[in-house]
């Protein structure tokens, strides 16, 4: 892989919704579109005709999500939910201990992050400081509210 390429971390299920999206998109939304165009063509003049330039732009951004959604099927990286619990990976969940309150987070890729049910992407200040983690140790994560020094207090 190429130093510009990222692994994307995604679930089994992940992948499978981003097949089901790619697929939607080429084999409907682009030929919608297309249709939509070749129409607003045969309206005549197409440097004021404001259905022709939307057309386009939205061909512009669906071609571009598909773009996206192809790199990401092509690098994805399927999260293994029997992997060893020794240190803190995608896919596990972790609990950690700021002194005053525990919290538990799921370690995800960036496409299923939600971090208002615990899914926080291994991308983010948090998940990033807690990869590579072990029961018991002490993690410092710089977040845009300051610094934050977590414990690992279990791995599941």
């Amino acid at each position: 892989m190429d130093e510009d390429q990222k692994v994307v971390y995604i679930s089994s299920e992940g992948l499978e919704k981003l097949k089901d999206e790619l697929a939607l998109l080429e084999g409907t939304k682009l030929k919608e579109n297309a249709r939509r165009i070749a129409e607003a063509k045969d309206l005549g003049d197409l440097s004021e005709n404001a259905e022709y330039h939307e057309a386009k732009r939205v061909q512009s951004f669906l071609a571009g999500k598909a773009k996206d959604l192809k790199y990401k099927i092509k690098y994805a990286q399927i999260i293994d939910s029997n992997q060893s619990r020794e240190t803190v990976t995608v896919g596990c969940t972790v609990e950690v201990s700021d002194g005053s309150e525990k919290e538990n987070y799921t370690i995800v890729g960036s496409d299923e992050a939600d971090p208002q049910a615990g899914s926080i992407s291994a991308g983010s200040p948090i998940g990033s400081s807690l990869l590579g983690a072990k029961v018991g140790d002490k993690v410092k994560v710089l977040t845009p509210g300051g610094e934050i020094e977590y414990e690992i207090i279990n791995i599941k």
